[in-house]
């Protein structure tokens, strides 16, 4: 169950868009809001990319993955996003708990904002695996346990059996030693299904 304080929507379609507004209202909003959501969603890829980066492997790993987080990876991310989700809408769908999200004056994260994310890739890339892929998804920290990441995963499903795809699965990559987001996976009926390697270019 989603908590009461939080919503669970399409990246980039705010629910604060023309509630009463007339045309040139909302259409400022959404600007403002489009703003809002793409920062929001790049402090919380940010974290997720740290997190993987130390919690899955050595200091090597999280130095690589800390080391990647430039100005121009965040440019080309948030334009990618952009892409797939003019492709299909839906594909990103965030946990947004109202406000901003931003930083008070004191430094410190407020807990509104955008609180959780789940990226299904867009169906036109469904060969790569020829099955939907739920290439990302995080909760921040202050929000895991309360059921935000189990109505992240069930609109992402949901949005995975909407595709027109070669198996009907939902893939994703997961730690094998990351036995909390194993545990999670399995209660949502994921199952083991092949094994990823890798060799740097």
């Amino acid at each position: 169950m989603t908590p009461p304080d939080v919503t669970i929507r399409a990246y980039g379609e705010p629910e604060t868009r023309a509630a009463g507004s007339d045309d040139g209202d909302a259409a400022a909003n959404a600007g403002t809001d489009a703003s809002t959501d793409a920062s929001g969603l790049w402090r919380l890829k940010r974290a997720f990319e740290l997190e993987l980066g130390a919690g899955t492997g050595g200091e090597d790993k999280a130095a690589a993955y800390a080391d990647k987080l430039t100005p121009r990876y965040r440019k080309r991310w948030l334009a990618w996003v952009r892409r797939c989700v003019a492709e299909e809408p839906g594909c990103v769908v965030v946990a947004d708990a109202g406000g901003s999200g931003e930083a008070g004056s004191d430094g410190a994260g407020t807990p509104a904002g955008l609180v959780g994310y789940a990226f299904v890739l867009p169906e036109s890339l469904a060969f790569v695996w020829d099955a939907a892929v739920l290439n990302e998804i995080y909760v921040a920290d202050d929000r895991r346990g309360t059921g935000v990441a189990d109505a992240l995963v069930n609109a992402a499903t949901e949005h995975a059996r909407a595709q027109d795809l070669p198996l009907d699965r939902l893939v994703l990559d997961v730690d094998p030693e990351n036995d909390r987001a194993r545990a999670f996976y399995r209660r949502h009926g994921f199952e083991p299904w092949g094994e990823m390697v890798a060799t740097e270019l």
